[in-house]
């Protein structure tokens, strides 16, 4: 099993940055990819970004390319999600997700069915 807790959400005004934490815990960090994905009031959680286990690779939805970058310390067992410029419409419950990289391939995974262990979110406001 592994535990993932997120924090680092808050309000913010529009224009403005937050990271984004998340802190594994439960077993080896160093070979799960990592994603971060968001829900809006209303809408279905969506894909945001995601990592390799290496922090070698990454990739990010269109939505927030060129605003959003993902990096992480495995020795600290964390992740991040650095957030700037947001815009309103960035306002959701962003969730980190772990899925166990056992080939070390340096895949990254797009699809909430591929990433087994979820946490429980932290909630980003952001104002006009």
């Amino acid at each position: 099993q592994v535990q993932l807790v997120e924090s680092g959400g808050g309000l913010v005004q529009a224009g403005g940055s937050l990271r984004l934490s998340c802190a594994a815990s439960g077993r080896t960090f160093s070979n799960y990819a990592m994603g971060w994905f968001r829900q809006a009031p209303g809408k279905q959680r969506e894909f945001v970004a995601a990592i390799s286990w290496s922090g070698g690779r990454t990739d990010f939805a269109d939505s927030v390319k060129g605003r959003f970058t993902a990096s992480r310390d495995n020795a600290k067992n964390t992740v991040y999600l650095q957030m700037n410029s947001l815009k309103p419409e960035d306002t959701a419950v962003y969730y980190c997700a772990a899925q166990v990289d056992r080939q070390y391939s340096g895949r990254i995974y797009y699809r909430q069915y591929e990433y087994a262990y979820w946490g429980q979110g932290t909630e980003v406001l952001v104002s006009s």
